[in-house]
């Protein structure tokens, strides 16, 4: 079976004359579509596009493993996020299973933000 593809803006999945075949595999599009859906709840703005997220790794089992940073050590979110982000993706189709590790080197800076994240901060 194939994996689902991206085109202008949209993810289709396979299909046959019968109709959808559904994944067998997780999707890297809906892990990082789940991932976008967790704010930091002091920026409004999505934690991939802050530049928080340093790796996602999906295995062909389903077990997805997340390397996330934060702002600073003494983020007031820090306990709350990183269980944020593994109930967020644990809903995508497949995933078998979520791990989330909070990592700090290389330390966050805002050079790592979206251009979107920045014109959304106004931190031009």
């Amino acid at each position: 079976m194939s994996e689902p593809i991206t085109a202008q803006g949209g993810t289709h999945e396979a299909w046959s004359p019968d109709g959808p075949i559904p994944p067998t595999r997780v999707s890297e599009v809906a892990v990082l579509d789940a991932i976008k859906t967790v704010f930091d709840p002091e920026i409004p703005v999505d934690i991939y596009e802050l530049g928080l997220v340093y790796a996602v790794e999906i295995t062909d089992e389903g077990a997805v493993r997340i390397e996330m940073t934060l702002t600073t050590p003494s983020c007031p979110s820090a306990q709350e996020l990183p269980g944020m982000v593994e109930q967020a993706v644990k809903v995508v189709p497949n995933v078998s299973s979520v791990a989330v590790e909070i990592v700090w080197d290389p330390p966050w800076d805002p050079s790592r933000m979206s251009e979107d994240a920045k014109l959304a901060l106004n931190m031009y």
